[in-house]
């Protein structure tokens, strides 16, 4: 049986960063041949989080595991970054700023969902129902002096990513709840 989350300590930005290589790893590997689609397909992340909790610096890391090179920049002020590399589109998203569903929608994000593109979306909860649903919810909070950081599949897509989470040797020092 696929284990549908997966919590993890992050004691500081490296570790934050091994997370953010490790999804990019697993979705490179094709959690969309696991979910019926072909190659590494269209996925949502919603990234959630205090301010400072590691939601940029970990996407920052998945993208450059990817292979986007040159600046990557946080989304607060442009609200929409737009990288390519290897054929692929990555959208990252910061919904901080923004009033609700009605401004979100103006961002036209749905259309991004082609063949290949992956949307991470950081502060998802003020895009309500204008963002697409995810395939995979990451919730950074902070414990003491470190972080902590809790993976929720939402899709038979998501639960695909875990299990190749849960086989990545790279994260053993940080998973808390791996039986």
């Amino acid at each position: 049986m696929s284990q549908s989350s997966l919590e993890f300590v992050l004691p500081d930005a490296l570790a934050t960063e091994a997370l953010g290589a490790a999804l990019a790893r697993a979705y490179a590997e094709g959690v969309g041949d696991e979910a019926g689609a072909a190659g590494a397909g269209s996925a949502v992340i919603y990234l959630q989080g205090e301010l400072g909790a590691g939601k940029t610096t970990c996407v920052r890391s998945l993208l450059r595991t990817l292979g986007v090179a040159g600046l990557i920049r946080s989304p607060t002020y442009t609200l929409v970054e737009t990288y390519r590399a290897q054929g692929m589109t990555f959208i990252h998203v910061d919904l901080y700023r923004l009033g609700g569903p009605d401004a979100v929608e103006e961002l036209g994000l749905r259309d991004y969902l082609g063949t290949d593109c992956l949307l991470l979306v950081e502060w998802p909860a003020k895009g309500g129902s204008a963002l697409p649903p995810s395939d995979l919810d990451l919730t950074l909070t902070y414990q003491d002096d470190s972080r902590r950081a809790l993976l929720t599949a939402r899709t038979q897509r998501g639960l695909a990513w875990i299990t190749k989470l849960v086989h990545d040797t790279s994260l053993a020092p940080y998973v808390s709840n791996l039986t």
